[in-house]
């Protein structure tokens, strides 16, 4: 799958980075699809999420607090983490390139692994994994599926480089258009600007569309957050903020922003039904519950987007043959992954383990068998160019 005010040290402009390959970046990246892949796992034990295939089995309340208190974590901040990277590396491209070179290689790396995700990948994992696509045979269902529109939804995972695609041609016709984001230079009081915004934006769109509904596979209560962080990653490569910002801000605003999560996420659970096992409040509507949880989410979003910055930056800037074959094949995992992970799920049904212990193990089988599949079939193949 993505701040900070410095130049604050000098106290100066600073000009955008000339291009070079920031090894931390890629390592954040493989990092946050191995969390793709753990939420996915989750998604298949727990009492809460979605996902192709559930094994779901009774729990006990100390299991479906972690699975709740995990899952609530990740969806955070992970995605996120992507799109304000992506931002970033969208405003490098568009300078380099220009609009038309840059929306044509955005069509082909985005849109065609998403089309193949949608009427192939997806379709065979829900016909022959999940079993969710009827009957008649794949052969009928795939031409109803053509036939009745239901594929503009069925992107899966990759509704992320849906969205992407639809972000970078937005931001590239807006630099068409002659407009060019200024240079940043972040202090703490725009940080907290910055997480109030995306909460309030969050909580007004909570408001028409809980975090139930959805759009073309994509929950609009979510769009604010990716929205605001692929705009920071274009502000952010305009102002160097990958290399630029000062350590020791990026710590103290990151730790600061996860400390008030914490008693929020409290009274969030003690006050807002979670308790009781009324979880409707928390969904969205015009409510103080609502309101709250909007707040933590934007809170731990930019929070964990400066933790990991500073952390990757001073201790995961370089890769060896094992990391650098793990960035190689992150995208790659990250399209195939779906079938990989329902078929160990559905090998691992009968097996007497608690749920956190398979969700554990289903992650761990999922990665190696989706980044063997990526290496030794997806890059091998005529696909290796857009993977």
């Amino acid at each position: 799958m993505a701040d900070i005010p410095v130049g604050a040290a000098t106290g100066k402009a600073i000009a955008a980075p000339a291009a070079s390959r920031l090894l931390f970046i890629d390592n954040i990246r493989w990092s946050m699809i191995l969390l793709v892949l753990s939420m996915h796992a989750a998604d298949t034990y727990s009492p809460f999420g979605n996902w192709y295939y559930v094994d779901r089995q009774a729990t006990g309340f100390g299991t479906a607090l972690f699975f709740g208190i995990y899952q609530s974590f990740l969806q955070a901040f992970f995605m996120a983490v992507l799109f304000f990277i992506a931002g970033y590396f969208a405003a490098a491209s568009l300078d380099r390139k220009g609009f038309s070179t840059f929306a044509r290689d955005r069509l082909f790396r985005l849109g065609v692994p998403t089309l193949l995700y949608m009427f192939a990948i997806g379709p065979l994992t829900q016909y022959f994994l999940s079993r969710t696509w009827g009957r008649g045979g794949f052969g009928h269902q795939w031409l109803v599926h053509l036939g009745d529109g239901e594929w503009l939804s069925e992107t899966g995972p990759m509704w992320f480089c849906a969205v992407l695609l639809l972000f970078s041609l937005a931001y590239g016709l807006i630099r068409l258009s002659g407009w060019r984001e200024r240079t940043v230079a972040l202090h703490g009081s725009m940080v907290m600007a910055f997480v109030m915004a995306m909460a309030g934006a969050t909580f007004a769109v909570r408001i028409v569309m809980p975090t139930g509904s959805s759009v073309l596979n994509v929950h609009p209560g979510d769009l604010p957050q990716y929205v605001l962080m692929f705009a920071a990653g274009a502000y952010g490569y305009r102002g160097n903020w990958m290399t630029g910002l000062a350590e020791g801000a990026c710590v103290r605003w990151g730790a600061l922003a996860l400390t008030l999560s914490v008693p929020l996420f409290a009274a969030l659970v003690l006050f807002g039904g979670g308790l009781e096992g009324e979880t409707a409040l928390y969904s969205g509507g015009f409510n103080l519950v609502s309101a709250g949880k909007c707040l933590w989410e934007a809170l731990v979003c930019v929070g964990m987007g400066l933790l990991i910055l500073a952390v990757y930056r001073r201790h995961f800037d370089a890769q060896g043959p094992v990391a650098r074959w793990l960035s190689d094949n992150a995208f790659g995992v990250y399209l195939i992954h779906p079938p990989i992970l329902i078929g160990f799920a559905m090998l691992l049904h009968g097996l007497p383990l608690f749920a956190l212990t398979k969700a554990l193990l289903l992650t761990t089988l999922a990665a190696v068998g989706s980044f063997a599949a990526s290496a030794l079939i997806l890059r091998k193949s005529p696909l290796r160019a857009i993977i």
